[in-house]
């Protein structure tokens, strides 16, 4: 059985990683062994659970012990701290009224290489500066349904494993291989030894639609998205092997990155692995 703890204090620094912990503080990229992230709901936990973050501790309301957090726990270490309470008590923790009832503060997994991220992939989403987690969170969950094998992110962007883009992603942020693009050298080149052309997604004189089959005969492509208000750098746009757009009606020029990556994780993951 887990530890059971009942909170009488909020002030207790055992909830500061719930609490009172900033999302720079839980990284700590100053002692990255001991950085955590914060799951919410038990599909969210269990999905990172499947694939191999370490629990270290639970807040909860107290009716999820034996309720929907069973299975969960059941999982875990049984001395592992589960801090209980009330609804009505718990809201008096900023933003616990806006989950499913359950938090789970877990060790960070290590940062996988490039290449390890990319073995046996075929068609991978690169997501460049994208900023906002409810974004990444849609971006991760589009790519899981609909055919991607991995997604790259430049440093600057959001980091998957923040509570609002884990918690919208549904958990596939553990399900779907990813990491980071190393700033230190060309990924374009670091994709291009690893046999993939890349794909702007972007509008220029040269831009090809979706559909174009060219395309769907490349046996590795990367799809480039870019940040929501400016979208790719040009030099990014220069130096990948393609420019691909959507085609729109009625004026429309661009979708929201998101939408965007449905519909070119559809066109070019989920039609190609099906021919």
């Amino acid at each position: 059985m887990a530890n059971i703890i009942s909170i009488t204090s909020f002030s207790a620094p055992e909830l500061d990683v719930f609490a009172r912990l900033t999302e720079n503080q839980l990284v700590n990229r100053a002692d990255p062994a001991n950085a955590m992230f914060i799951a919410e709901s038990p599909l969210v936990i269990g999905r990172a659970l499947d694939d191999g973050c370490v629990p270290l501790s639970f807040l909860m309301e107290t009716k999820h012990v034996e309720g929907k957090a069973a299975e969960i726990l059941s999982r875990c270490p049984e001395d592992i701290p589960v801090y209980t309470a009330e609804l009505d008590v718990l809201t008096q923790l900023t933003g616990f009224k806006l989950t499913r009832g359950m938090l789970c503060a877990m060790r960070r997994p290590a940062l996988k290489s490039v290449a390890e991220v990319c073995t046996n992939a075929r068609r991978i989403a690169v997501l460049e500066n994208v900023m906002n987690p409810t974004n990444i969170g849609a971006i991760f969950r589009s790519a899981a349904a609909l055919g991607m094998d991995a997604v790259l992110l430049t440093a600057a962007g959001s980091d998957p494993l923040y509570r609002r883009a884990s918690r919208v992603s549904m958990g596939t942020v553990f399900q779907v291989p990813w990491t980071y693009l190393p700033e230190d050298v060309s990924w374009q080149d670091t994709l291009h030894s690893l046999g993939f052309k890349t794909a702007a997604m972007a509008l220029r004189d040269d831009t090809l639609p979706l559909s174009d089959p060219r395309l769907e005969k490349e046996p590795k492509l990367a799809v480039v998205l870019g940040t929501e208000g400016d979208g790719l750098a040009n030099t990014t746009i220069e130096h990948c092997d393609y420019t691909v757009k959507i085609p729109m009606s009625h004026g429309v020029d661009s979708l929201n990155v998101a939408a965007a990556s449905a519909v070119a994780f559809y066109q070019l993951g989920t039609l190609h692995n099906n021919v």
